[in-house]
C-alpha cells in the first residue's frame, strides 16, 4: 500500500531485497567419554566373563591346617609311634622334663611335631606314655600278685630292679626321678604310675588293711634305692649285684604288703 505523497516507483520491493545474513551454527563439540561409550552401545556387565570362564588354579601350596596331621604325616614311616616313644625316653633322660620339648622329641624321631600331638597330646602325656612303657602295669600287676603269697616281696623287688637295670626303661625313670622334686607334672606321673597304677593295685589285690599306706611304704623303699644306686651312684650300692639287692630288699617289701 502506497502512502499519500509517495512515489510508487521508489517503494522497495520485498522480493528484491537481500535476505538478512544468518549467523553460522556453532561447531559440534567432541563427544565426552561417557557419551562415546553410550554411543558405542552398553558396556559388558562386570564379572560376566569371570562367571562363564573356569577359575584359575590357585598358585602355591595349600595353607597348612592345625590339629590332626595329614594321612601322609600319620604314615611317616613304619613304627612312627614307637620311634616317638623311644625319642621321648632319650630326650627326657638327657635333658630332663623342663628342657625337653615336643619339637625336640619330633626332631629326634624324624617326624612332624603335629604327629606327636596327634598320638599323645601334650608334653605331659607323651612323658606319661614313655614311663608307662617301662612299667606296663596291666601285665605286671597280675604277674606279681599271682603265685605264692609268701614270695610276693621277692617278685616285686626283682621286677623293680630289673626295670632299672634295663637301659631302655631306665632312661625315662631317671628323668622322672630327677624332675619330680622340682616339677609338679613329673611328680604327678610318678604318683600315677609307681603308686596308683602299680603298688596300690598290688596292695589292693592282696586284701590287707591300709593298702595305700602300705604301697607308699614300699614305694619309699624302692625309690630310695633307685636314687642312691642309679642317680647319685653311692658306693657300694651302685656296683652291687642286682640279685644281692633283691635278697636284701624282698623281706621288707614282703612285710609292708602282707603282714597285718
Amino acid at each position: 500500500m502506497t502512502e499519500p505523497g509517495q512515489d510508487p516507483a521508489t517503494e522497495p520491493d520485498p522480493a528484491t531485497e537481500p535476505a538478512p545474513a544468518t549467523e553460522p551454527a556453532p561447531a559440534a563439540e567432541p563427544a565426552s567419554a561417557a557419551g562415546r561409550a553410550s554411543a558405542a552401545g552398553p558396556a559388558p556387565a562386570a564379572g560376566r566373563d569371570s562367571a562363564t570362564s573356569p577359575a584359575a588354579p590357585a598358585s602355591g601350596p595349600a595353607p597348612r591346617r592345625r590339629g590332626r596331621p595329614s594321612r601322609a604325616a600319620e604314615e611317616n614311616g613304619p613304627g612312627a609311634r614307637a620311634r616317638i616313644l623311644e625319642a621321648a625316653r632319650d630326650q627326657f633322660a638327657e635333658r630332663g622334663y623342663d628342657k625337653a620339648s615336643v619339637r625336640g622329641i619330633a626332631r629326634a624321631a624324624g617326624v612332624d611335631p603335629a604327629l606327636v600331638h596327634h598320638y599323645f597330646g601334650s608334653k605331659d602325656e607323651v612323658f606319661a606314655a614313655a614311663v608307662e612303657v617301662s612299667f606296663e602295669p596291666a601285665t605286671v600287676v597280675p604277674a606279681i600278685v599271682s603265685g605264692p603269697r609268701d614270695r610276693i616281696g621277692e617278685r616285686l623287688a626283682r621286677f623293680f630292679i630289673g626295670v632299672w637295670e634295663n637301659p631302655a626303661s631306665r632312661a625315662p625313670l631317671l628323668a622322672i626321678v630327677r624332675s619330680a622334686l622340682t616339677h609338679e607334672a613329673a611328680a604327678a606321673v610318678l604318683r600315677t604310675f609307681v603308686l596308683r597304677r602299680l603298688l596300690e593295685r598290688i596292695a589292693a589285690e592282696l586284701d590287707v588293711p591300709d593298702p595305700k599306706f602300705r604301697a607308699e611304704l614300699a614305694a619309699s623303699h624302692m625309690i630310695g634305692i633307685a636314687i642312691l644306686r642309679y642317680v647319685i651312684r653311692v658306693e657300694p650300692l651302685a656296683s652291687a649285684d642286682p640279685e644281692e639287692i633283691v635278697a636284701q630288699v624282698a623281706p621288707s617289701l614282703q612285710r609292708y604288703l602282707t603282714e597285718s
